[in-house]
């Protein structure tokens, strides 16, 4: 057998994480691609990271730059499989000590929309766009994303393809709903072991009694937010969630009545108190197979930006389900730290988009489309590998520390590259001085987004 010729390395640590992958490439052309495409999306940005970005050539009249050429080639015409690149990925994180999931973290399912022209493109159609809040031509992706109070990565991505694009529209057999998409991510995360708490979505997921009641039948413990007037329910004077939070006995922090004291700590260090109860709308009750929890900064007011109102099928301790459900009990405080849990995914969109050109390709296929988000994905867990496994400064021959154990540093307040100060051989990994990745908010993962619910289709955020 032919010896395989050996492939240029990658700069500083990414030869070792790309080295991983190798394997999965059966020519030279493509491992140099899979190496020169992730070091183009760790630069820093000066522009949107299209290929002829990433080849660093000038803008339009570079497309056909033969670097470029290679680039486009390796995304669109080459033949290796980005399903396999990502179980591949998946593998590295799961084994590794430092991210591997346990069962107290949580799956999070959502989808993300960018602004995409043309009608040749695959996934294109007229819908709602979280990135621009309203509707309009683009493509969504549906996405899952494992985290706890200290990791979060990305897991599996899917884009939604449009009725239109079908021969015979919805009824089509090929076409399915963001619904249905996240229903089979979350059970795909499962069989790729995936350890989790509960699942976690907002109200455009939680509001669907169908998705809801597929992770039930799957054996998915979930805890998802639901609309304050969602629904018509007719029983006694309470037929919306924020109905039935109002008949909650309050009065005042000395006697909260039938509100919980519970609270939040955020990754800057500081606490805040919440208030958590348990409501009654319909057969939806304490004890029943799903608990309505209402968590909120003010029970007298329930203000709109900081009232979550969730669903969830975990028993309640000592309930009549305790010893009868297949999930352990989770008391109030249990299930607001699994919500807020949910907010990491917002945090890994402002990273793939705004820093690793999550939106930024310009190809048409859905082939290509799909690797180029698994690459992303790719330069995302590179970051987290890079953190756990740093390399030692030049001269010294001490070895590093094992991965995972009590000798690696705790992650900072910011988790990616967050002071070239202080971790050379992270910042200069690609021969520059910036960081890999923008810095991250210096909040705790449970703490909302500041975005309007109208520009995210009236989902429940804080």
């Amino acid at each position: 057998m032919t010896k395989r010729v050996v492939c240029p390395p990658a700069p500083g640590p990414l030869e070792s994480y790309a080295s991983r992958f190798d394997d999965l490439f059966s020519t030279l052309a493509q491992r140099r691609g899979f190496r020169h495409y992730l070091a183009g999306l760790l630069l820093p940005r000066d522009r949107n990271k299209t290929l002829t970005c990433l080849a660093d050539t000038e803008p339009v009249v570079g497309a056909q730059h033969a670097a470029v050429q290679r680039l486009q080639y390796f995304l669109s015409e080459s033949t290796w499989d980005h399903e396999q690149i990502n179980a591949r990925r998946l593998d590295l994180l799961l084994a590794d000590p430092a991210t591997a999931p346990h069962p107290g973290g949580v799956l999070v399912i959502d989808d993300s929309g960018d602004r995409k022209d043309g009608s040749a493109t695959a996934h294109v159609g007229k819908q709602y766009l979280g990135s621009v809040g309203k509707i309009d031509r683009g493509v969504v992706t549906v996405t899952t994303c494992w985290a706890d109070e200290r990791v979060y990565y990305p897991l599996h991505a899917v884009p939604y393809t449009p009725a239109h694009h079908f021969p015979k529209g919805k009824s089509d057999p090929g076409f399915r709903t963001k619904l249905q998409i996240g229903a089979a991510l979350a059970l795909k995360a499962i069989d790729a072991g995936v350890s989790l708490r509960a699942v976690a979505a907002d109200c455009a997921y939680g509001d669907q009694d169908g998705f809801r009641g597929e992770l039930s039948a799957a054996g998915l413990p979930f805890v998802m937010a639901l609309k304050r007037g969602r629904g018509s329910w007719s029983y006694k004077d309470a037929f919306r969630p924020v109905d039935a939070a109002r008949e909650l006995a309050w009065h005042g922090p000395e006697r909260p009545g039938d509100w919980q004291a519970v609270t939040r700590t955020f990754r800057d260090g500081h606490t805040t108190v919440w208030w958590a109860a348990d409501a009654q709308l319909g057969w939806w009750g304490p004890d029943g197979t799903t608990r309505l929890v209402v968590a909120t900064t003010d029970p007298a007011t329930l203000p709109a930006q900081s009232t979550w109102y969730l669903a969830t099928n975990l028993p309640r301790p000592g309930s009549p389900r305790d010893g009868k459900s297949r999930h352990p009990a989770a008391d109030l405080t249990e299930v607001v730290r699994i919500y807020g849990l949910r907010h990491w995914v917002e945090q890994s969109y402002k990273q793939v988009k705004d820093e690793l050109g999550w939106a930024d390709f310009q190809v048409r296929s859905d082939t290509a489309i799909r690797r180029h988000q698994t690459l992303v994905t790719c330069a995302f867990s590179f970051c987290w590998d890079t953190w756990f496994t740093p390399s030692p400064p030049a001269g010294d021959d001490t070895p590093p520390p094992e991965r995972g154990h009590s000798a690696v540093p705790p992650a900072p307040t910011s988790l990616l590259a967050p002071r070239p100060q202080s971790r050379p051989w992270l910042v200069s990994a690609l021969g520059h001085a910036a960081t890999l990745l923008a810095s991250m908010d210096n909040e705790a993962p449970t703490h909302g987004t500041s975005n309007s619910d109208h520009r995210h289709r009236h989902r429940q955020t804080t």
